[in-house]
């Protein structure tokens, strides 16, 4: 059964879920984990291939926008995940990935400007008894996440 965190942050704004969706991947990366992450749309996917150029600033993360390259990096970008889906996902979606069960574990990070979303996805793994984890965190940025 696929694990599910979901990382509440006190920040409201999105900027600050894609910092932290790329702090997560750095971090998962780091222990030899295999990610994607579920950009819900083209402009969200290039942002994050930005941020991961530099964010956070004393690491580089290796990564693809195209999930044919699966296997060539460790963090693949995209709206459709790689044929062989394990490891994390993190969904910058607002609604719950199809083909989450692919995965091991699941990222929800939930900002301000989408608790509402964020609680209907809560709900609907908790519906379906997948493990829920919650993580509240504050000032997120000061400290690996």
């Amino acid at each position: 059964m696929t694990r599910i965190d979901f990382y509440l942050l006190q920040d409201v704004a999105l900027p600050a879920m894609h910092r932290f969706a790329c702090a997560l991947a750095a971090k998962a990366m780091s222990t030899g984990t295999q990610v994607y992450v579920r950009a819900p749309d083209p402009a969200v996917a290039r942002e994050i291939d930005a941020l991961m150029w530099a964010y956070p600033p004393e690491r580089f993360i290796p990564h693809a926008t195209d999930p044919a390259e699966a296997h060539q990096v460790p963090v693949v970008i995209h709206a459709e995940p790689p044929r062989q889906a394990t490891g994390l996902m993190i969904n910058l979606g607002d609604d719950v990935a199809p083909f989450f069960g692919r995965f091991d574990r699941v990222a929800e990070i939930v900002v301000g400007e989408r608790k509402a979303e964020g609680r209907a996805r809560y709900k609907h793994y908790r519906d379906r008894g997948c493990p829920l984890y919650h993580h509240e965190l504050d000032d997120w940025e000061a400290r690996p996440a």
